[in-house]
């Protein structure tokens, strides 16, 4: 056995066998025109099937949802035929996949929905920054409209149904984005969600939207086969700090663990080398919630190998090691240091940056 005892030892839980403790964590790679994942795109899940867990790019359930140019959806029928694709690949090469499902809510540009419908969020509240579209270059993002009390229960049901059209494309499970600031987390935030109605005003109101989502999804498809991403504290998409941020997210770990769902999925991140989620925090997490818990966010490793050494997670995700190094389980074993990427392509482009990183530990001899 090697120094990477755990993070290269199988998981074998009460509903979830894995094969190593090495997630690829979720990227929006945006090369899904019309929203419909690529031919490329099996090759590149498949490329990197050795990882315990594969979850995919955000994947909207609406045309309006994406937020993101050429981000992919799950909403038509051409869509899901190449998902079915992707996760017959993925099978194939011995690996399991989990799809993310995401509505970006206030994120976004009108000229980036297929259909030119509208932004919606919990209130008419516009983001400032900008957003690349299509022949245009970057642009403010648009104002959305306010969403009615129906309008966000339709919401829920369309989760529910994008959740399901996951499984019946043969993946193993769905993860409910929860974060970054999209339209769930923007119902969590009172910056974003000045609403009036059982969705808005305290935190137990703010939760309902995301808490009615993952129920209505685990008694869909199943609470093994449903996890959730959460980013408590990560500043991002015009989102400030509020000061029930704590007491936020330990209320719904709270509800989650109730719901009994397959795993957490904290999306961390570091400044000047320190993460933004305090140890202590994660500690807090594993105490509330009794399944799985997923850390992401800036990891080696050897950071890797330490964390679950000292039970701050079950498993931990890895996002931009995977672009460039697409046998990423197999350099861990073999101790092969890592390729760099190229970062014109991470979000943009054809197949260059995206499938052409070779395997190069088949230059390496293991004696």
């Amino acid at each position: 056995m090697n120094s990477l005892d755990h993070l290269l030892s199988p998981l074998i839980a009460a509903n979830l066998t894995l094969k190593n403790r090495v997630v690829m964590a979720p990227m929006n790679r945006r090369r899904a025109e019309h929203g419909i994942p690529s031919a490329s795109a099996v090759t590149y899940f498949g490329q990197r099937a050795g990882a315990g867990l594969i979850i995919t790019d955000n994947t909207a359930i609406t045309p309006n949802g994406k937020g993101y140019l050429q981000t992919p959806g799950i909403y038509n029928d051409q869509q899901k035929a190449a998902w079915k694709k992707i996760a017959d690949e993925v099978h194939a090469q011995g690996g399991k996949i989990f799809m993310q499902l995401v509505h970006a809510g206030r994120i976004g540009h009108i000229d980036n929905n297929e259909d030119g419908s509208q932004l919606v969020a919990p209130s008419a509240i516009v983001a400032h920054d900008t957003i690349r579209v299509a022949g245009k270059g970057h642009l403010p993002m648009s104002e959305p409209e306010t969403l009615s009390t129906k309008g966000v229960q339709e919401l829920v049901a369309l989760h529910v149904e994008a959740a399901q059209s996951a499984i019946r494309a043969g993946f193993d499970g769905v993860e409910v984005h929860g974060a970054h600031g999209f339209l769930t987390e923007q119902f969590l935030h009172p910056h974003t969600n000045q609403r009036t109605d059982q969705y808005g005003g305290n935190i137990f109101n703010r939760a309902r939207f995301l808490l009615e989502i993952v129920e209505h999804v685990a008694a869909a498809i199943g609470k093994e086969r449903t996890g959730v991403r959460l980013s408590p504290f990560f500043k991002i998409n015009d989102l400030p700090p509020f000061a029930e941020e704590r007491a936020t997210h330990q209320y719904l770990t709270d509800e989650l663990n109730k719901l009994d769902i397959l795993y957490i999925h904290l999306s961390n991140s570091l400044i000047n080398g320190e993460p933004i989620i305090p140890v202590e925090y994660v500690r807090d997490i594993r105490k509330r919630f009794k399944n799985l818990l997923i850390l992401a966010g800036g990891f080696t490793a050897e950071s890797a190998e330490t964390a679950l050494k000292a039970n701050l997670a079950d498993l931990i995700a890895f996002g931009k090691p995977f672009i460039a190094n697409p046998d990423l389980v197999e350099r861990f074993r073999l101790g092969v240091s890592l390729a760099e990427g190229l970062p014109e392509y991470f979000y943009d482009g054809g197949d260059r940056g995206y499938i052409d990183y070779p395997d190069s530990t088949v230059l390496y001899c293991v004696k």
